[in-house]
């Protein structure tokens, strides 16, 4: 149907009606844009919103991973949720009545989600259980994508056709602390490791610096160009798939995702399932934080009590790389933190914590051994190997006084 013809639909849902939408890069925004239209207020369930939703009154933003579309929204919905859990409430407890999807044209009959798997197909069986709708907004610059990717046409109740860039993120060269932190990090990793990264430029750098290795694999929530520039050296295992549930980053690498059997864009609660993690080999899990504490607790997800970002991922696959054989799991940071002015290694957590129990914490000084050591030492070597120097006499006091020293 045309734009048109979806808004006049629309318009005749009742108040409130809660939509699920492709988030991160995928957002569907001609789609987004006939819902604002048709429907003085409404809900939208999206995982990491860009810029540029609607903020307007009537407007819920409800979501279990604030992006920055979300983090100022005047009426932001966290609902605090692992990411390997977020299918389970879109199925059983917060099921959306609409869910509006970015997908590439049909082949065979059947429609690909491209760059982003993600919850989507939890949030559509959660909505055809309650006889909602599906909409597809349907994109011949989407990248054709495999595996759980795939939807058949007669799943789609109501489709609009779109011929828009997808936006793109080019990959941007290490600064110096970020590149000593993925040195450090990539030491650790061996020939034939599986590997999970999370989102920022220490992730980054540590694929950067994996370029002499062979037999990796990809184990993963998401992707970048890292990879695929380690596909391009031959560091990847070639007769093994890459496994990940959404992507974003050039459009060199949306080019090489299109049609790339390879490639096996898979639900949430298969790639973040921690029993399904802990089956890969040597499976690496290198994540980062806003602050860690002396008791290796890392805050990942708020600023001034204020929800940042959420749980996403990071306790799923330390979980599931602690249980792997070989397995391990990093929180890698800088020191210290250049637009703040502070140091990100403190005494005590003053956020809520969103994940402990890791194998190590890096920073650009050095890596704090955990696992394995008891509180005390632990809090030895994350003073010693990690934290800035200007704040380690500062840090051995607190330590005396919370009994770690």
């Amino acid at each position: 149907m045309t734009t048109d013809e979806l808004t006049r639909l629309l318009s005749t849902l009742a108040p409130g009606t809660r939509f699920a939408f492709s988030g991160n890069m995928a957002m569907p925004w001609t789609a987004l844009k006939c819902v604002d239209e048709a429907l003085e207020e409404y809900t939208l369930h999206a995982l990491n919103a860009p810029k540029g939703i609607p903020d307007r009154p009537g407007v819920t933003a409800e979501t279990c991973f604030v992006g920055a579309g979300m983090r100022k929204h005047p009426s932001l919905k966290y609902i605090p949720c692992r990411l390997s859990l977020v299918p389970v409430l879109l199925k059983r407890v917060i099921p959306p009545d609409m869910v509006v999807i970015h997908c590439a044209p049909p082949r065979d009959g059947m429609l690909s989600l491209g760059i982003e798997v993600n919850i989507l197909p939890a949030a559509i069986e959660g909505a055809k259980r309650r006889s909602g709708r599906i909409i597809a907004q349907i994109n011949d610059q989407m990248p054709y994508t495999y595996g759980d990717a795939l939807i058949p046409v007669d799943q789609v109740d109501y489709a609009i056709e779109v011929s828009e860039p997808l936006p793109a993120v080019d990959p941007k060269t290490p600064d110096p602390d970020s590149a000593a932190i993925g040195e450090r990090v990539a030491s650790r990793v061996g020939d034939g490791a599986t590997l999970q990264m999370g989102i920022g430029g220490v992730p980054d750098a540590t694929l950067a610096a994996l370029t002499g290795r062979r037999g990796l694999r990809i184990w993963t929530e998401m992707f970048s160009d890292g990879v695929l520039e380690l596909d391009r050296i031959g560091a990847l295992d070639p007769n093994h798939p890459l496994t990940t549930s959404f992507i974003f980053g050039s459009r060199d690498l949306y080019s090489w995702l299109s049609g790339n059997h390879r490639v096996r864009m898979m639900r949430t609660e298969h790639t973040n399932d921690p029993a399904l993690i802990a089956l890969q080999r040597s499976m690496t899990s290198v994540n980062t934080a806003l602050e860690v504490d002396l008791f290796g607790q890392a805050n990942a997800s708020r600023i001034n009590a204020r929800i940042y970002s959420g749980f996403g991922g990071q306790t799923d696959f330390i979980v599931g790389a602690l249980h792997s054989p070989g397995g391990q799991s990093f929180i890698a940071l800088r020191s210290w933190h250049p637009k703040a002015n502070v140091s990100t290694i403190v005494p005590l957590l003053d956020e809520p914590v969103t994940s402990f129990q890791q194998s190590a914490i890096v920073t650009e000084h050095g890596v704090a051994e955990l696992f394995g050591y008891d509180q005390q030492a632990q809090a030895r070597h994350i003073i010693r190997d990690t934290a800035h120097p200007d704040v380690r006499d500062e840090l051995w006091e607190e330590a005396r006084e919370l009994g770690l020293a």
